[in-house]
This record gives structure tokens, sequence and C-alpha cells, in this order.
């Protein structure tokens, strides 16, 4: 039996790819959050939770916080999913400023944190969405050229636009933590 389980929340489908991704390369079960009991806590050894970022927050964040309790003895991997350019260390840190926000410092120090890039396709956004992406590119607009971002520069060029960014590469590094040490995951 295998003791892991891939548990997500997406809204509008990269953080589910990714979780299918995961769950193939390790044969365990993905199971989106709403559908996950508690009571099947005790069948896994390793957790790996999955959210995408939205305004700095992580989709479904609680199902951490609320079962710490739970999971506290389990190995934990938590995947981000968004827009933000895993390789620049300003999104880094303020992805991991954000989290701290929500994350005690126990979960900070257990859960092993990973970022993947996700997509978006414009016109399939909610309002509030389509809302939050106009009011970010009004602000990079009212910013001197110079001052801005290569990725503030992509967002730009990309806008209203479908772009997806993800790629089953990314998720090596979390597989590799995940079948370290985990009885009957093998490479």
């Amino acid at each position: 039996m295998n003791n892991t389980a891939v548990i997500y929340t997406s809204i509008y489908g990269s953080t589910k790819r990714y979780a299918q991704w995961i769950g193939q390369e390790l044969s365990c079960p993905v199971i989106e959050r709403k559908d996950f009991s508690l009571q099947d806590f005790p069948r896994y050894d390793t957790i790996i939770y999955g959210g995408g970022l939205y305004a700095g927050g992580v989709s479904g964040i609680k199902f951490i916080t609320k079962n710490w309790s739970s999971l506290s003895a389990k190995k934990v991997i938590l995947f981000t999913c968004g827009l933000a350019d895993p390789d620049d260390p300003d999104n880094i840190s303020h992805i991991q400023n954000s989290l701290s926000q929500v994350l005690s410092e126990e979960m900070l120090t257990r859960i092993h944190l990973f970022h993947l890039r996700g997509s978006i396709d414009y016109p399939h956004l909610n309002f509030r969405h389509k809302c939050m992406m106009a009011m970010l590119r009004k602000m990079l607009l009212r910013k001197a050229p110079l001052d801005l971002r290569e990725e503030d520069l992509l967002f730009l060029e990309t806008y209203g636009k479908a772009i997806d960014f993800t790629s089953i590469e990314s998720i090596r590094p979390l597989i590799n933590v995940t079948v370290e040490s985990a009885p009957g995951l093998k490479e």
C-alpha cells in the first residue's frame, strides 16, 4: 500500500494538473480537498497538499492549519501554484512572507515547500480575479519603464491572453523529497 496522498484545491486547473502529475509519478491517490475525508489521515504517512496562489494567499491553506494535529507526525509537503516565477528570489520571498502570516513557526520548519508556475486564461477568470489582474496591470502601467522587472514586462505583454507556464519537469525536486526515506516508494 502506498502511504502517500496528494490533496489539492484548484480553481482554474493548473494546481490539479500538477497534483495529477505528482500522483502519477508516485503512483498514489490524488484527491480534491473537498473529497478528502479527515478519517483517512491515519492511512497516510506523507501528505502532499497543493493550492493556487491568489494575492499572496494559498487556496485551501486552512486544510493544513486546521488539521495540523493530524498532520504534525507526518511528512507534509506543500506546493503552491501561481504565475509568479519561482526562479525569482523576490517572488519566493513574497510567497514565504505570506505563508509566515498563516503557518506557525513549527509548520514552517516541518513542511517541505515547493513553488510551481501555473497558467492563466483571462477570458475564463471569474469577475474578482479579472478585477485583481486589471488592478495589477494599472499599477504596473504607472511605474517608470526602467522600474519594471522582466516578469512585469511579460505580464503586461500577455495581459488578456492565455499563457501556460506549467512544466512536468518542475515537480522533480518535490518527487525527490517525497521518495526520500518514504517506505515503499522507490524512484
